[in-house]
């Protein structure tokens, strides 16, 4: 009876179980606390604003933005301001992401493209896109092109910077049973590069997309009819604070939605990480 209690005791089985329930209890702890830590600061916003610890004419209370959020959806307006900004960052993020990955895996694959394209980086990323927006609208208008191109700009340095990281992190005896085996300079690219600077590279979209959302309010707020950006904008100007922290709010809601789905996609692609 004593034996058949410690083989219970110990059995592996069991265990592994309770860790894994001991994993499932934790991961849901932290699911609970990113969905309390937002609703917090709005309840703690809501009862500053009432009780006049917080001006309400500078800080309006929570409940009155999404009154004021629903009016501007019902009327049409806000969903014509979104609707533009997400073609702009959809749009922008791509033209950044796709030329960033390809020349990142050519610089970190071959040494005389690297020396010869790290200059023009080096030189180019320190200099912020939003400075350069004068120049893009004179070359391109002062349409969404020119917004698309400021995005683009923005997102394609993190990206190629991270690539070749990862691209030179890929440990050499890879490379190496490769050259051994013949691999083509396709094989190189899509089954040796590529797949060893992905969990790098990937932490460079991230990157991304966060900058794209903050080029994209500047770029709006200058030579722009619409978007949420230009909304922030001309709701400050006319001390429409509401209308002002409406679109703000939309800004943080896409970038944690967008933060999400890359975490997610990566946890799919590299599960590894």
């Amino acid at each position: 009876m004593h034996e058949e209690k410690e083989g219970n005791l110990y059995n592996p089985y069991e265990m592994e179980q309770q860790e894994w329930k001991k994993r499932q209890v934790k991961e849901r702890g932290k699911q609970l606390l990113t969905i309390i830590s937002p609703i917090f600061i709005l309840l703690l916003w809501e009862i500053c604003s009432r009780t006049g610890v917080l001006d309400i004419r500078f800080f309006p209370p929570p409940s009155a933005i999404v009154s004021t959020f629903f009016e501007l959806m019902t009327s049409g307006l806000l969903w014509t301001h979104i609707s533009v900004s997400l073609y702009r960052i959809a749009a922008g993020f791509l033209l950044g992401v796709i030329p960033g990955i390809i020349i990142g895996l050519l610089m970190g694959l071959y040494a005389p493209i690297r020396h010869f394209i790290s200059p023009i980086v080096m030189a180019f990323m320190p200099i912020p896109t939003l400075a350069l927006l004068p120049i893009i609208i004179i070359l391109f208008g002062i349409g969404d092109f020119s917004k698309v191109v400021t995005i683009a700009g923005s997102v394609f340095f993190p990206v190629v910077i991270n690539t070749v990281a990862g691209v030179l992190n890929i440990e050499k005896v890879h490379l190496d049973v490769a050259k051994n085996y013949g691999a083509s300079p396709t094989d190189f690219f899509f089954r040796i590069a590529f797949p060893g600077a992905l969990p790098v590279m990937l932490e460079g979209i991230q990157m991304g997309q966060a900058i794209a959302l903050l080029t994209i309010v500047a770029a709006e707020m200058m030579g722009a009819t619409s978007g949420i950006g230009y909304l922030i904008w001309t709701s400050y100007k006319a001390f429409m604070l509401k209308e002002m922290f409406v679109g703000l709010i939309l800004i943080s809601f896409f970038g944690f939605l967008f933060s999400l789905f890359l975490r997610g996609l990566q946890r799919k692609i590299v599960p590894w990480r």
